[in-house]
């Protein structure tokens, strides 16, 4: 799998946590509601090895979500055609997973293995619907499916409805085999990229209606960006063309995040000038400086120091 696909998936898991759960609920058939904990886990396991150093793994992520009960989940994504060696992968990576937290009492070893499954990026005619482990043991045979997303199956309308924003920067995977048409078509393209100026505009909405950050967002755009550039690389004006609108989204939102950090510090040296006036409470201080009263508490309280 290309690096740049593997880091823009561990970048969107690690840094906008609030993505995860939908995913989650849309494959494990959970229901969490959003504000439950998630703890991430190392990605580096060492395998141990008969007669040669131990091997290192990289899972691509490891983390447990707290809520009502605490669940573990292992995803992978994947971007190959299946070899059949993945769910080999997949299992040395969740047996080892399971031994890390493994507990041992008068000699009886109890491991939890956790709730794994894989994302696609492209989906091959070989790309199963699910996965399976069959583990015989002397004390009988267990067995458990590996639950299979293939992205590409998702559009814009199922992305957004059910919140699966974490797939955004690999939507471009859906029409990686009409590239060459979209790369020699001006109006296909002009299409393609109407696509997307619709994403940065669903993007706009859902963060001013708060649901998103704008830390958020403009991750989204940031990884967008890098994904079309890999996969597009051999088809310039795809890459030139949808590069550019993310581009310039990319531009503008990094903008009014320095707008928007400008303003909040000329608001807090506009709280600080009046509490060191000292005649108005700290609720007149923030009506008038544009900042919440926590905020300008903060203030008072560093000056206090």
């Amino acid at each position: 799998m290309s690096n740049i696909y593997d880091g823009a998936f561990r970048t969107i898991l690690n840094d906008c946590r609030n993505m995860i759960l939908p995913v989650i609920n849309e494959i494990f058939d959970e229901e969490y509601i959003g504000d439950e904990k998630i703890e991430f886990f190392p990605n580096e396991h060492f395998l141990d090895q008969q007669d040669t150093a131990d091997k290192e793994r990289i899972t691509d992520t490891n983390f447990k979500v707290i809520g009502k009960e605490i669940k573990k989940y292992h995803l992978e994504c994947e971007s190959s055609l299946p070899d059949g060696k993945m769910t080999i992968r997949l299992f040395e990576y969740d047996a080892q997973i399971a031994l890390d937290e493994g507990e041992v009492t008068e000699e009886t070893l109890t491991v939890a293995f956790p709730n794994t499954a894989v994302l696609y990026l492209r989906a091959y005619r070989k790309t199963p619907d699910k996965m399976r482990y069959v583990i015989v043991t002397p004390g009988g045979t267990v067995q458990y499916d590996i639950p299979v997303m293939k992205v590409q199956t998702y559009s814009l309308n199922d992305i957004f409805e059910k919140r699966l924003l974490l797939l955004i920067p690999f939507y471009i995977f859906s029409h990686e085999k009409n590239f060459s048409e979209y790369n020699s078509n001006e109006q296909k393209l002009s299409e393609l990229k109407s696509e997307y100026q619709d994403i940065l505009e669903r993007l706009d909405e859902l963060e001013q209606q708060e649901v998103i950050r704008a830390f958020d967002k403009r991750t989204i755009i940031e990884l967008s960006s890098d994904v079309i550039k890999e996969i597009a690389q051999k088809y310039e004006n795809v890459q030139k063309g949808v590069g550019e609108i993310m581009g310039g989204a990319l531009i503008e939102t990094n903008a009014r995040r320095l707008k928007t950090e400008a303003e909040n510090e000329a608001n807090r040296k506009s709280a600080q000038r009046m509490l060191d006036i000292g005649k108005l409470t700290i609720e007149e201080v923030a009506i008038c400086s544009g900042l919440s009263v926590e905020e300008v508490e903060q203030i008072a309280g560093l000056q206090a120091v």
